[in-house]
């Protein structure tokens, strides 16, 4: 079992007990899972770039990734429905604590001029979404196999009810918020 789930078991909940008065431990919020979304705007013109973001995410999340495809036709992007255009991988229990923790504390220390995540990117529901600009931050990626330097959006889906228990239980897995 990893170390933050382990972590979440014994001292978060008792500190979002205290904190919110939760009369059962039911009631405390968890993180039921989290997305990371990578969109490819150039594998329109180019298979080859998209097989290359599937292979990085699919190093960075240590799971398989999914191709998303375009929802509509989009004229001025030359989409056409169907088209694949990114990728993406849903993370749950071990590994989605695994992912978390190497974001935390390997990743997220190795970005420049880094001052934290912005603590208002909540979405009124408890659910947290940050944009990462390069996918180096990540010590499984080799900085001379990368061909082109790739965003990506993580989403964190948490149980809580309103974005002030979702903030706090994120504080508690050690995210670094900005002041």
């Amino acid at each position: 079992m990893s170390r933050l789930k382990t972590m979440y078991n014994d001292e978060i909940v008792d500190a979002m007990i205290k904190k919110f008065g939760y009369k059962n431990v039911m009631e405390v919020p968890k993180i039921d899972k989290i997305v990371i979304n990578m969109g490819v705007g150039e594998a329109k013109d180019n298979a080859k770039v998209l097989e290359s973001a599937v292979k990085d995410l699919e190093i960075i999340s240590g799971q398989k990734a999914v191709l998303t495809k375009a929802k509509k036709s989009v004229a001025n992007f030359k989409i056409r429905e169907g088209m694949a255009i990114g990728c993406k991988v849903t993370l749950r229990g071990e590994k989605m604590y695994d992912f978390l923790d190497r974001l935390v504390n390997l990743a997220l220390p190795r970005v420049r001029d880094f001052r934290g995540v912005n603590p208002n990117s909540f979405d009124g529901r408890g659910n947290y979404s940050m944009g990462i600009k390069e996918q180096l931050i990540f010590p499984e990626i080799e900085y001379d196999k990368v061909d082109k330097v790739r965003g990506m959006d993580v989403i964190f889906v948490t149980t809580a009810k309103t974005d002030e228990e979702a903030r706090e239980l994120l504080r508690l897995f050690n995210m670094p918020f900005a002041k």
